[in-house]
């Protein structure tokens, strides 16, 4: 295992921040939560008020976002995070650069490059803007809310999945039926307030780690149990009615990672109690899918289908290394940074989403930015392996498998989701992506006092 010298800026993320816990929130901590609950609940707007809210919405978003970059800068909190900070800058000079060069090739416009500059590198500098403006407080603040919206998306989700594909909270306001997209015939793949399946799919994926720690987290008084089991109980019944098998082999191999290191790490007074904890766990899980049991058949059956129609290991290829094909398909200087994205498909398409370049996030890196696109992939592969190195020595500090937990989600969020080409991932991911690098500055979860 690497030192964690790994990953720039990893001394300044071992030192506890000096910031209190009690308190009001900065201004900082108040960005990331209304950007967070925008990216959360925008898709219910467009969903079920009007899909005309669509590109107001991701501007108050960006703008925030914008805001939050630029008042990181003023106040010099990127100095916090030197090497980090400095690294971003120099690959988002290169991203610039590229883009113009395309540009000038007449590969690219106007529009899409600043759609391009929007998706590779907004969001990223965001999560890194929050992460160095936000104190403690701000980040269990940050925590307390996602949590929330979870265990108030597992009863929308379970009403979803109960009703039939026709009824008005399964589908947009403009949409059939016919269009609605279903585990098997009946019964609905379940979106919560997302406009699109794959938002709750990343939204699932962004809560586990978290609901995971409050599970982990030392609780002081019978309501935080029962807080931390509600929140790890809403985590299981989002994935079973989800009707994503993302979904529930992400959630299971979270949970399977969570047991196995909370035992591991654990310190040698408390294994019994991280013992008990599993079983809780294990219980928690086979009582839901017992009550869930309907939910359980449909996406049982939607593995057998999906197995005689696709070969698994060449799916999952796909995932990272993109499909067959791209390669032959991948010229040096690429097609436009940004090209590949849903939003420019719908300026492009006049509202439509229509994904002609790649659906694979590994194939859109390349297509769209060639040579950048290569860089891009490999720097990625740099955050995730100086991540986890990072994240594996806080947990042996602290001896709490959160860290860990938290850093794995991230690696497979940059590896496997649309980060530039969708919109809730590209959001999703910088709100994670600031949680995740806030977890290294505080990796003993407080989220109870």
């Amino acid at each position: 295992m690497r030192s964690s010298a790994t990953m720039p800026g990893a001394a300044a993320l071992a030192r506890p921040a000096s910031g209190a816990v009690a308190g009001r929130l900065s201004l900082t901590g108040r960005l990331f939560i209304s950007v967070m609950l925008i990216i959360i609940f925008e898709g219910a707007v467009r969903k079920w008020v009007a899909e005309s809210s669509t590109l107001p919405l991701i501007l108050l978003r960006d703008l925030l976002a914008a805001f939050t970059v630029a008042r990181a800068l003023t106040r010099g909190h990127f100095r916090r995070l030197p090497q980090l900070s400095t690294l971003m800058l120099g690959w988002s000079a290169c991203v610039l650069g590229w883009g113009l060069f395309q540009l000038t090739l007449g590969e690219s416009n106007f529009a899409v490059l600043l759609i391009g500059l929007r998706f590779w590198l907004l969001y990223f500098w965001f999560g890194i803007a929050a992460a160095v403006g936000m104190n403690e407080r701000d980040y269990l603040v940050s925590l307390r809310v996602l949590l929330a919206t979870l265990v108030l998306m597992a009863p929308l989700a379970v009403l979803q999945h109960q009703s039939p594909p026709g009824a008005f909270i399964n589908k947009s306001l403009d949409d059939d039926e016919e269009s609605i997209f279903v585990v098997i015939a009946g019964i609905v793949r379940t979106t919560g307030t997302f406009s699109f399946t794959s938002g709750f799919t990343i939204f699932i994926n962004v809560c586990a780690p978290f609901a995971l720690g409050a599970f982990e987290a030392r609780k002081r008084k019978m309501w935080h149990r029962i807080l931390a089991l509600a929140a790890l109980g809403a985590l299981i019944v989002c994935a079973l009615v989800s009707g994503a098998r993302a979904s529930i082999v992400y959630t299971g191999g979270m949970l399977g990672l969570y047991l196995l290191g909370n035992l591991v790490f654990a310190p040698m007074r408390r294994k019994g109690l991280a013992l008990f904890a599993a079983v809780v766990a294990v219980v928690a899980v086979i009582g839901l899918a017992y009550v869930f049991q309907s939910a359980v058949e449909a996406t049982q059956e939607r593995f057998q289908v999906a197995a005689q129609s696709e070969d698994f290991l060449e799916r999952l290829t796909a995932v990272f290394l993109g499909e067959r094909g791209v390669l032959d398909r991948v010229g040096w200087l690429g097609s436009g940074i940004g090209i590949g994205s849903n939003l420019a498909q719908y300026v492009q398409f006049s509202g439509r989403t229509v994904f002609v370049y790649s659906e694979t996030e590994a194939g859109r890196t390349l297509i769209e930015g060639g040579l950048a696109g290569a860089m891009f992939t490999l720097l990625k592969v740099a955050v995730v392996v100086g991540g986890i190195g990072i994240a594996l020595k806080r947990s042996v500090q602290t001896r709490a498998v959160f860290p860990t937990l938290v850093w794995v989600a991230i690696s497979l969020a940059l590896i496997s989701w649309p980060v530039i080409g969708q919109l809730t991932a590209n959001g999703m991911f910088g709100v994670l992506l600031a949680l995740g690098l806030l977890s290294l500055r505080h990796p003993t979860l407080r989220l109870f006092g």
